[in-house]
């Protein structure tokens, strides 16, 4: 088996080896998240450089680099639960909206060539 380049704590380890979460006392261990490995979840890592000084420069680079990541937008879809049917039907909706917007462009650009 593949385990997780983090070390483990004694806790439910999930099928790869590493440690999904800890769980309240009380509570049995068939109950465990059935999320799966932590190292499978999407994690980037955003990095700013503070040159001379300039934290104000800094902190516009980190505010552009966390709107092109999608961490605003991401914030504010988990403010509230979202139910998987919403989900989908948003997901669906934001699918038909890019196809359409990519249709204009090629058209556009088929029209001034």
């Amino acid at each position: 088996m593949e385990s997780c380049r983090k070390p483990c704590f004694k806790a439910f380890p999930c099928d790869r080896g590493c440690v999904i979460s800890r769980l309240p006392s009380g509570t049995n261990r068939n109950d465990r998240p059935q999320g799966g490995c932590q190292d499978q979840r999407r994690r980037t890592i955003v990095q700013v450089t503070v040159r001379d000084n300039n934290v104000d420069q800094a902190l516009r680079a980190l505010k552009k680099k966390l709107q092109r990541e999608g961490v605003y937008r991401e914030m504010k879809l988990r403010r509230h639960f979202e139910k998987p049917s919403e989900k989908k039907k948003r997901e669906r909706a934001e699918a038909v909206r890019r196809a359409r917007k990519l249709a204009r462009k090629r058209a556009q650009r088929e029209g001034n060539d």
